[in-house]
């Protein structure tokens, strides 16, 4: 496996949000959210903060898309989305420890019945340190 990173690019925003809307749509059941208003803002989100977004490459195939920004003293990882062809293959692992070596804290909001996503995290050495809402959590080292 042979895995490249660069900027993502106007054009993948769809995709990106794509992936949210599935997430999105698959996890987020708290019956007090909008779910148009939160799909209205991440789309929005996205758009805006395409340039903060990095396209992962697998061999020269798209892999995945990812949001690493700075957040106070700390790092947070945002929109991880591996695709679907390329998940269990240590893209979404490779990923993480790629942030990790920024030598920073990293923390990010997941949401808790995701249990690939939760599962990689905690191998990875991270725990949930607080409940953001009835179907996501904070998770920090």
């Amino acid at each position: 496996m042979q895995l490249t990173y660069e900027p993502a690019q106007p054009s993948d925003a769809p995709a990106i949000f794509a992936f949210a809307k599935e997430l999105i749509e698959t996890y987020e059941t708290d019956p007090d959210l909008d779910l148009t208003m939160a799909l209205n803002w991440t789309k929005r989100k996205i758009e805006k903060r395409i340039d903060e977004y990095t396209r992962v490459l697998w061999d020269g195939e798209l892999a995945a898309y990812y949001r690493f920004v700075p957040d106070g003293d700390r790092m947070e990882l945002d929109d991880l989305y591996v695709l679907p062809a390329f998940r269990d293959r240590g893209v979404g692992t490779a990923v993480l420890r790629r942030c990790l070596a920024c030598g920073k804290p990293v923390f990010f909001y997941v949401f808790t019945q995701n249990t690939q996503a939760v599962a990689l995290y905690e191998r990875e050495g991270f725990r949930k340190t607080e409940t953001v809402s009835p179907t996501r959590c904070l998770m920090e080292q």
